[in-house]
């Protein structure tokens, strides 16, 4: 693993797709947290939460950054690096 994330120049400035999962809305289900991509404004559920659509988003788009999309939540994590961002 390397100490720097190289795709931090993939990061754009997004709209999130929404106030919650895009995914869990459209099926009526709930989620955990949520997390937004930073490539494209993708809202989905973590990895706590049973469909664990932001992972799934991630690995269909390779889109590699998220951060946390909970009120006073500012952290990101590289998926392909495998670290949180600062």
């Amino acid at each position: 693993m390397s100490e720097t994330c190289a795709h931090t120049s993939e990061i754009r400035k997004v709209t999130p797709s929404g106030k919650g999962c895009k995914e869990c809305l459209a099926t009526g289900d709930s989620w955990v947290h949520l997390r937004l991509c930073l490539i494209c404004g993708h809202v989905g559920c973590c990895d706590s939460s049973k469909n664990k659509h932001a992972t799934k988003h991630f690995h269909a788009t390779k889109h590699p950054i998220v951060q946390s999309f909970e009120p006073g939540e500012d952290w990101r994590w590289c998926y392909v690096d495998e670290m949180f961002l600062e």
